[in-house]
């Protein structure tokens, strides 16, 4: 580990594969909370969606991933729609029962005061699916990063999936510790100081309420 952080290489790969969860995470969490919200306020909509959510809740994530590398081609955009594709399901779930659960008088209030769509949703609708969004958060990003390495030992050229893999190739086991355990530290922290913070700041109107 002392040896590939001298060389710069710890650093560069961990860098790189952090960015691909990031792009990933971020696409799965904005399609999967827009489709999660339509369905749990369309019924209509979520009888038509229901069915694709469960196909791909019970694909794989190795198919998914395959499927994307011979449709895209190995690169960039293939491996992070891959990653986002396996956590949008989870996301989209979550987000419904979010969408269910909101408190139909709040949203008539609004409506009485006249209040503003963009304030209603600021003030009305956005805290109440904070709890839901920050659970979809902490769940799926335990995922995501777990999925990237899959993507990057398939078919990447770099970052810390790739190494485990030449590691692999090469039946070094102190390479692979030292690529996977400041990885794991990493995420452990974005859990921690990010993660875990934000969903108790999100539900902190709830303690508040009670």
């Amino acid at each position: 580990m002392v040896a590939e952080a001298k060389s710069g290489a710890l650093l560069a790969q961990n860098l790189i594969t952090l960015l691909r969860v990031l792009a990933s995470f971020s696409l799965a969490m904005l399609a999967g909370t827009v489709l999660g919200v339509l369905m749990g306020r369309h019924p209509a909509f979520d009888r038509f969606a229901d069915p694709l959510l469960v196909i791909l809740m019970n694909v794989p994530a190795l198919v998914i991933i395959i499927l994307a590398y011979i449709w895209a081609g190995l690169g960039e955009g293939a491996a992070i729609a891959a990653v986002a594709l396996n956590k949008l399901p989870q996301t989209a779930v979550t987000m419904r029962e979010g969408a269910r659960a909101l408190d139909p008088d709040v949203a008539e209030m609004a409506q009485v005061f006249k209040v503003p769509l963009w304030r209603s949703w600021r003030h009305c609708t956005l805290p109440q699916l904070a709890p839901y969004l920050a659970a979809a958060a902490r769940s799926g990003l335990s995922l995501v990063w777990k999925i990237v390495l899959v993507v990057e030992l398939l078919g990447r050229p770099n970052g810390v999936g790739f190494e485990m893999g030449m590691a692999f190739q090469l039946f070094d086991l102190r390479l692979l510790f030292a690529y996977s355990i400041p990885f794991i530290a990493i995420m452990l922290a974005l859990e921690g100081f990010a993660l875990r913070p934000l969903e108790q700041y999100a539900s902190r109107w709830r303690r508040h309420a009670a």
